[in-house]
């Protein structure tokens, strides 16, 4: 009688455990939101900062670089918190100085995506030609990536918004990839900044966005000491034209993301609960 209560007791925890996995994988693919860890760079400890993205509600993170860690110490933590790395920002000097590490690193970790977040001013390309060189570089870094079973895309700021002779940088850049080679990680704010619309460029490349990065604009004089960012749904972006585009081009991941915040608790948070509450719709279509 004893060993038949037991066996009973172990079986509905062994439902209750599976039920809740359950929910927690059909959550994630209900929202497939992620937090980039830049965020919270100012936050204290890599463990206090994943600690803070699991107290915001998020599942997911994408990382900047090693965070100052092993892959087996990222592996606990990520363990901990309940997270899984989705991508991984990584410069273009270390993808070429140092792809073996970056690669197994990421491997170790279960992550299959690599991002180039950001240019120098002194490699920053400023001419169609230079843009194009860039492109065909990536394009061979992408396939090395595809080879290890990995993926590269590229994460635009403003100044790949500048045209030359009527195709802005990013399109050059776009042009000059193979589209499995070279995938795009879309901030919406700093495109909008720089004068185009991120609904439109999202429809241009569908079938190669990997992510948007979700942060919002606001006016001048409006959190001026925060780069005049915002929260996702609280700025000057038309998400009701951004997210709908984000789904038609066949985006996999919503990142929130802001470059100054004040209280960067606070605003991925609300950040987080806008997107869920945006994308939950379409989801359960």
């Amino acid at each position: 009688m004893t060993h038949n209560v037991f066996g009973a007791v172990v079986l509905s925890l062994s439902l209750l455990v599976s039920g809740c996995s359950n929910a927690a994988n059909k959550a994630d693919n209900q929202a497939p939101i992620a937090l980039q860890m830049y965020t919270l760079r100012d936050s204290g400890t890599l463990e206090q900062q994943f600690a803070i993205a699991q107290r915001a509600g998020f599942h997911a993170v994408e990382l900047v670089g090693d965070q100052g860690v092993s892959a087996t110490e990222m592996k606990r933590l990520l363990g901990k918190y309940r997270l899984k790395a989705i991508a991984d920002h990584v410069q273009l000097e270390d993808l070429q100085n140092d792809p073996a590490s970056i690669i197994a690193f990421n491997k170790a970790i279960g992550n299959k995506t690599l991002v180039m977040p950001w240019l120098k001013l002194e490699v920053r390309p400023d001419s169609a030609a230079e843009w194009q060189q860039l492109g065909q570089k990536l394009d061979a870094i992408g396939k090395q990536l595809n080879a290890q079973g990995m993926t590269l895309a590229f994460h635009n700021h403003n100044f790949e918004m500048k045209k030359y002779d009527g195709k802005t940088a990013l399109d050059i850049l776009m042009e000059s990839t193979q589209p499995e080679n070279l995938k795009l990680e879309l901030d919406a704010a700093w495109a909008s900044r720089g004068g185009q619309d991120p609904a439109v460029i999202l429809s241009k490349y569908k079938g190669r966005i990997f992510a948007i990065h979700a942060k919002d604009n606001a006016s001048i004089g409006v959190r001026d000491d925060e780069m005049n960012f915002a929260p996702a749904g609280e700025g000057l972006l038309a998400w009701n034209e951004i997210l709908p585009a984000a789904k038609a081009a066949g985006t996999q991941w919503y990142i929130v993301e802001h470059d100054k915040p004040k209280d960067a608790e606070s605003i991925i948070t609300t950040s987080n609960r806008f997107l869920k509450a945006e994308l939950a719709p379409a989801a359960t279509k």
